[in-house]
Order: structure tokens, then sequence, then C-alpha cells
């Protein structure tokens, strides 16, 4: 993916350079989806910024004044299922650190990639699964502009209690890209 700049990020390959802010928010992960990508110690972190450096899998999102890296997004067609062989299907997430959280960074780089998904990525249709448990993410869909369009009762579990799973509901949302190009006229 070439480098996105906004105002205040840029969107840009990991480096392995990343290693040691990527363990600031991936040592102990806030969204439970992230739990199996929980990173042991420096050693783990530096070893997941090298795979990340080598892959187009994740966005590195960091500040555009520092290059400081302080989360990351992907935006990747599904392996299989619908729209899995078309191109135009995307699935997006996003993971911050914390600490920088209610600055609208995740909205501001999660808007970047929605725009180059829909003008350069030719896509048709995007969508993110969210737990119901997640409001930040809600939110973040919401502002995108994107729709819930349903919700899976005990559809995954990322944890487990006494030996047992945990499961938990997600939401799904999604944005079509005429509905996308609706809002950029309105807001013109």
């Amino acid at each position: 993916m070439d480098t996105i700049t906004t105002d205040r990020l840029i969107l840009r390959p990991f480096r392995a350079s990343d290693a040691e802010a990527l363990f600031a928010y991936l040592h102990q992960p806030s969204a439970s989806c992230f739990y199996s990508m929980a990173l042991a110690d420096m050693a783990a972190a530096e070893a997941e910024a090298a795979r990340r450096s080598t892959g187009s899998e994740f966005i590195a999102v960091a500040l555009r004044d520092s290059d400081v890296l302080i989360g990351d997004l992907f935006g990747m067609e599904p392996e299989e299922g619908p729209g899995a062989f078309d191109g135009d299907t995307y699935s997006l997430g996003w993971n911050f650190n914390p600490a920088y959280g209610g600055a609208g960074y995740a909205t501001e780089a999660a808007q970047a990639l929605v725009d180059h998904l829909f003008t350069a990525g030719h896509a048709r249709r995007l969508y993110a699964y969210v737990e119901d448990h997640n409001l930040a993410s809600q939110r973040l869909c919401e502002r995108l502009g994107m729709r819930q369009e349903g919700l899976f009762l005990d559809y995954i579990s990322f944890r487990n209690e006494a030996g047992e799973p945990v499961y938990e509901n997600t939401m799904q949302y999604a944005l079509l890209k005429r509905e996308w190009a609706a809002q950029q006229r309105r807001s013109a």
C-alpha cells in the first residue's frame, strides 16, 4: 500500500523499529478480538514488528509530526465467503494505543483508509465485525457512515473461563460505495 498522509497522521507500512510502540498497545490488548495477538515481551514485539514490516496485512498509523506508531488498521479482501473472489469487498479493522484515545486519531485514520479503498482500491463494499460491548468501535463505525447489518449471538470466543469458551455477541457493520459517495456529496 502507498503511504497515505492526513492532517495529523501517516498511514504507512510497518517497520522493524515500530516494535516498542507496538508492544505498548499489544502487551495487554484492550479489545478481546486482539487477545490472540498479545505480546509477552519485547522480543515478541520485535519479531511481530519485523513480520509486519514484510507483509501488507497491517497498516501502521503514526503521528505525522514525529512518526511515532499509535495504532494500526487493516483493510483486507476476505479469503473465503461472499465477495471473496470478486476483489471488491474488504474487511476493515483497527487497533489503537489507548494512550492516544479521545483525540480522533482512529476516526481520521479509518476515514483515510475508507476513502482510499473506495477510490484507489476500487472497493464496492466494506464491512467490520465489532463485539457488542466494544462501544468505541461501534461509534467509530457509525462516524464512518457504516450501518449495522446484523447481530450474531454467541458468535466467537476469544477467551476461556474455567476451561470453557466464553462466546461473545458480534455486530456486523457495512458501507457500500454508493452510500459513501452520497456522504461525500452531502459534505461537499
